[in-house]
């Protein structure tokens, strides 16, 4: 099965996780020591993130995956 990639909404959820971070004061490197996560790719919209990796986000940036889908949808 190919993986399929919508663009428009890796877009939109990077610009949220940059803008949660950025309000943290936090470097990507920081997120990374503390998540294991590369977020530099994601918030580029060059990486088809799994649910599982943006639920971590989601949880480290204290938001619900809920919060976090409808201001992604808000862009």
């Amino acid at each position: 099965m190919a993986q399929l990639r919508d663009k428009i909404l890796l877009k939109r959820i990077a610009i949220v996780i940059k803008e949660l971070r950025e309000n943290e004061g936090l470097t990507q490197e920081a997120v990374y020591n503390d998540t294991n996560i590369h977020i530099g790719r994601i918030e580029t919209a060059k990486a088809n993130l799994s649910v599982s990796t943006l639920s971590a986000i989601c949880k480290y940036f204290k938001i619900s995956l809920s919060d976090f889908l409808k201001k992604a949808e808000r862009l």
